[in-house]
């Protein structure tokens, strides 16, 4: 991958090494503003996949993962934001193409690959699928902006943790407690191509996450892998990520994170509710002159 748009994830990298995620389970992602060249054609597509992990149905929306793609729906009104059950990557390849299609002649120019932005996420298997189908783009040469790794847990026959050389940035969240938990690391095919913008450690002894969006078993047996799941840390940093890099290209509405966001209310609940004004206040106080 080439142009303007590595040029930008590389420099993205660069700017934030020494800023984000000072320390593992830090209270805040810290996201300075960075202003780059825009990625591709101002009137090229932008296209946000998700996927769900475990059998979770891709329209569930009390999971984060669908809920997250409603949220950028809003904040974005041009993008297209969909969401895959992390079974279903076929299905999701077919309707990637199809949107980058502009002229729906069946055939995919260099153009409509190049001037796209795709930016793709997952948790769990989801996250497994993340980089399975970023590497069926890849083989296509189709260009992947960024993928954003939740928790991975690798599904069989597959390599979650090697990023393929046509994806420009990945960032890896995960926890390291429980009978499942996510891939420590995730490395690059070529270094050159590909930024890792972070491998974060999320730790959650100390800060218990509501998990009522599951089943009384999924709590008992599998807590953790589901609390970084429901973690407002993740989901803000996720979108203050995509944010910087679509805020120059794509129309946005002003709306707020999703911790404070109203489709992610069934989260705001207990703990986690104190715990997140409590971590913003201290970031308000931190940013005072």
């Amino acid at each position: 991958m080439g142009g303007s748009q590595h040029w930008k994830f590389r420099m993205l990298a660069l700017v934030w090494a020494p800023a984000i995620f000072v320390a593992p389970g830090a209270a805040q992602v810290s996201v300075p503003r960075v202003h780059f060249p825009p990625a591709g054609s101002a009137a090229g597509k932008v296209i946000i996949v998700g996927f769900v992990g475990g059998f979770v149905s891709q329209d569930d929306a009390k999971h984060p993962e669908v809920q997250f793609a409603a949220y950028l729906r809003d904040h974005y009104p041009l993008i297209e934001g969909v969401v895959f059950g992390n079974h279903h990557g076929r299905k999701a390849l077919h309707e990637v193409v199809r949107m980058l299609d502009s002229d729906g002649d069946g055939i995919l120019t260099p153009d409509e690959k190049r001037e796209s932005t795709i930016i793709i996420y997952g948790h769990s298997w989801g996250a497994s699928e993340t980089v399975t189908f970023a590497h069926a783009l890849g083989q296509m040469g189709i260009p992947v902006a960024l993928t954003i790794q939740i928790d991975t847990i690798a599904k069989p026959g597959s390599k979650g943790n090697i990023i393929p050389a046509n994806v420009a940035s990945a960032i890896n969240f995960y926890q390291a407690r429980g009978p499942l938990h996510g891939l420590p690391e995730i490395t690059a095919v070529d270094p050159k191509q590909t930024t890792i913008l972070g491998n974060i450690l999320m730790t959650y002894e100390d800060r218990p996450i509501d998990c009522a969006n599951y089943r009384w078993y999924v709590r008992v047996f599998n807590r953790p892998h589901h609390e970084i799941e429901n973690d407002f840390r993740v989901w803000d940093g996720a979108a203050s990520l995509i944010d910087s890099n679509l805020s120059e290209t794509t129309l946005r509405v002003q709306t707020p994170l999703p911790s404070r966001s109203p489709m992610f209310g069934y989260l705001r609940r207990g703990f986690q509710v104190q715990i997140v004004a409590s971590d913003q206040q201290q970031l308000a106080a931190n940013n005072d002159p």
